[in-house]
């Protein structure tokens, strides 16, 4: 049987973060993708980093992920500088990214989507073959840690609810070794139901001491799971709170921009009294 894949052992620097960006910015050529951004996850929390488009969300993932290699700055994996060539490296490294378009085949089974590309078989050489019956045991076992069960992994991806399909692709993150989980815009297209699961999903995932990084442009999602909260504006980190020092409301209003969302209701609310 080909063993489970861990990944690297992740350790944590001495602040207690798996994983760091140290003033990091980005250009594509006169354009400020980033710059100047510092930030730091921990194992066992949620890192929420909102904006609205263009705030630089996408280009934070992709360096964190190794799509991109930033252009100044540090990036930082248990405390010592790191340069990833791709995604796979960086995946190696135990940083995982499940996407929006979450890269499952739905005319495949469950298990076979689980395991694809990581299939566990049993004997030797010519005698070798998939062991479909542990296969189905192991998607059994991770999804009930996602509060799921499975009653048959040999259910297609393609009839599995969004938020069950969000569920799948996290469990299979962690079970091949994830030890830094990020998560782009995973209730973007969800309704409320099946957003709300997926955000149980997220705390599940945080239990078991995975560093999570939610992408989201949504502050009452945010707001739920997190722990900390990152807010990009125009490439920089324009805020970053705990928890502990933000309410909902305010979190709100610093991700529309304060004052510019002031100016603008002030306009709207001018507008309608002339109609």
């Amino acid at each position: 049987m080909m063993a489970r894949k861990h990944a690297e052992q992740v350790l944590q620097d001495d602040d207690g973060e798996i994983l760091s960006l140290k003033s990091v910015s980005k250009y594509f050529g006169n354009v400020i993708a980033l710059e100047d951004v510092t930030l730091g996850v921990k194992p066992g929390s949620v890192t929420c980093v909102l904006g609205d488009n263009g705030a630089g969300k996408s280009t934070l993932i992709k360096i964190l992920s190794g799509v991109h290699r930033n252009d100044t700055g540090m990036y930082l994996l248990n405390g010592a500088p790191v340069e990833f060539n791709s995604p796979r490296d960086a995946l190696a490294h135990g940083i995982a990214t499940v996407h929006q378009d979450l890269a499952v085949a739905p005319l495949m089974t469950a298990w076979r989507n689980f395991f694809l590309g990581n299939e566990l078989v049993k004997g030797k050489g010519i005698f070798s073959r998939l062991d479909v019956r542990e296969s189905k045991a192991i998607v059994r076992t991770e999804m009930a840690h996602m509060g799921i069960d499975v009653r048959d992994p040999d259910q297609t991806v393609g009839t599995m609810s969004g938020g069950e399909q969000q569920a799948l692709t996290i469990a299979r993150a962690i079970y091949f070794g994830a030890r830094v989980l990020i998560l782009d815009e995973p209730t973007s297209a969800l309704g409320v139901k099946q957003s709300g699961e997926v955000l149980k999903y997220i705390i599940r995932a945080r239990e078991r001491g995975v560093a999570i990084i939610f992408i989201s442009h949504n502050p009452h999602h945010a707001y739920l799971v997190g722990d900390q909260f990152a807010i990009l504006n125009r490439g920089r980190l324009a805020y970053n709170y705990a928890k502990s020092d933000i309410t909902v409301d305010d979190l709100t209003n610093a991700m529309a921009g304060g004052r510019e969302l002031d100016e603008l209701t002030t306009e709207i609310q001018a507008l309608t009294n002339k109609l």
